[in-house]
């Protein structure tokens, strides 16, 4: 294993008022973001989806593995074949898996098994999980798969709320029907189902609020 090369850290360090203004502006960006389900067909430019995902790379991962995988899905038969199959387990989870808790939480979002924006968004990412490398055709060992891929995930819709695009998190389960259905390696799980694009117009979503910091946060 080749050792890492070490170079002088680019870090960029602000006066206080500059940090706390970065930080609180940072904020009301991101609480602006609201999971979407009502989609425009409007096409979105593949360039800005490259540089989402680029940033989404840029997270960091155990042993500095970068265990994921970003599939773009915009063929509409793809999207409508990953619609059917979502949409089987969906109804599946939803008439025979969800407990009434779970059922109740659900209720006040108004949602159920169709998802017909699987189908309208112009896009789709899957994210995948790498469970191992592999390298030279060698298999290699991944650390903190979850931890690493939710991070990048998190990278990736700050910056498409950030380029202006709308998304929503789709975790229909099992998921095993994606990595069939895109013929990713058996290395690879789906992780999360992001559909990408503009609102439709005349969109509405849940007015729900968020905790407080003080709920949130504690200092030790």
């Amino acid at each position: 294993m080749k050792d890492f090369r070490f170079v002088p850290l680019p870090f960029r360090r602000y006066a206080e008022e500059d940090m706390l203004a970065r930080a609180r502006s940072f904020y009301e960006e991101v609480d602006r973001r609201r999971s979407v389900r009502h989609f425009s067909a409007e096409d979105v430019p593949d360039e800005v989806l490259d540089a989402c995902i680029h940033a989404a790379g840029t997270a960091p991962s155990g042993a500095h593995r970068q265990p994921w995988t970003f599939a773009v899905v915009r063929d509409p038969d793809v999207k409508r074949k990953i619609r059917i199959a979502a949409e089987a387990e969906e109804k599946e989870t939803y008439e025979h898996r969800l407990t009434d808790e779970w059922r109740e939480a659900l209720e006040p979002l108004g949602t159920d098994w169709r998802k017909p924006f699987l189908e309208t968004a112009p896009a789709l990412i899957v994210v995948f999980r790498q469970t191992y490398g592999v390298e030279e055709q060698r298999r290699k060992t991944n650390y903190y798969t979850q931890e690493s891929v939710g991070i990048a995930t998190g990278f990736l819709l700050a910056a498409l709320h950030h380029a202006g695009l709308a998304t929503l998190t789709h975790t229909p389960s099992p998921m095993g029907f994606l990595g069939e259905i895109l013929d990713r390696p058996e290395n690879e799980r789906a992780y999360v189902l992001i559909p990408v694009g503009y609102p439709a117009e005349g969109c509405e979503v849940p007015d729900l609020v968020r905790k407080p910091l003080d709920e949130i946060r504690v200092v030790i």
